[in-house]
């Protein structure tokens, strides 16, 4: 797809030259996917994973994709390596133009009843605290990039469809899905005046390290993939890419504090 007319020829619409993404949990399932999809739209990328193997090969093959990446093992459990992490990325490319909160753990299930404090609080920290520590530290840098006149910035945080459908068993994994889509939505509120669009996607089920039990369950597979997702199929990492590239691009400037369900249409049905 084109865009405007320029002296050189077309400009494509999507064009992601000199800009700068950060992506949590960028090592793997749907953050690899929106890390592969921003670098092939001409971005700069930063990953943040914990498991370097996975790092070191998705740093190769964003790299192959020829634009700049830095990797780096960034526990987002902790305040200090967060904030760490975000100057480590200022300090080599300068700017953050996109930065999206995707890094989070699954739930862990079972009765309501039987869930422990540190259960909640261990759960809470990742999905929930981690992504305010991200974001606060995003928001700085570019609030004080609009005050010295470079005002924008887009800003995606990793939801579920979980914070919709109500699962039993899973209430503090429900909880930290809603809990960021208020959380961003309220950033889109108070940051537009700089420029800065916030957003959420609710992912349905997608392959993924964290789902690989369920893949591999053929009775889930029967009962809900093929029985109840009007698609027939799990969702894949690349479906995520396009949907990054558009939140990180210019095309979608007026699209802010939205909460974007990418299920294959399962909570509809």
């Amino acid at each position: 797809m084109t865009g405007t007319a320029t002296g050189s020829g077309v400009v494509p619409m999507f064009d992601l030259a000199g800009k700068v993404a950060l992506v949590t949990g960028g090592n793997g399932g749907i953050g690899l996917g929106m890390a592969r999809g921003l670098a092939q739209a001409g971005a700069d990328v930063v990953i943040w994973g914990q498991n370097p193997d996975k790092t070191a090969r998705a740093e190769a093959e964003l790299t192959a994709l020829g634009g700049r990446v830095q990797a780096r093992r960034v526990d987002v459990t902790d305040e200090q390596a967060v904030n760490e992490g975000v100057a480590a990325a200022l300090a080599e490319f300068g700017r953050l133009d996109f930065v999206a909160a995707n890094a989070g753990t699954g739930a862990g299930g079972g009765p309501f009843h039987d869930i422990t404090q540190s259960d909640w609080r261990a759960l809470m920290t990742v999905n929930l605290d981690s992504v305010m520590w991200l974001f606060r530290a995003a928001c700085r840098h570019m609030t004080d990039r609009a005050a010295a006149g470079d005002p924008g910035g887009s800003l995606l945080v990793s939801s579920s469809i979980a914070a919709l459908n109500s699962p039993p068993m899973n209430q503090a994994y429900a909880a930290s899905k809603a809990g960021v889509i208020a959380m961003i939505k309220s950033i889109a509120v108070e940051y537009g005046r700089h420029g800065i669009r916030a957003n959420a996607v609710l992912p349905g089920f997608v392959r993924s390290d964290l789902s690989q039990a369920l893949q591999e369950a053929e009775k889930f597979n029967d009962r809900v993939i093929r029985g109840r997702v009007p698609l027939g199929r799990w969702g894949e990492p690349e479906d995520f890419a396009g949907l990054a590239v558009y939140l990180a691009s210019d095309m979608s400037r007026f699209h802010t504090g939205d909460a974007l369900v990418l299920d294959g249409a399962l909570t509809i049905t």
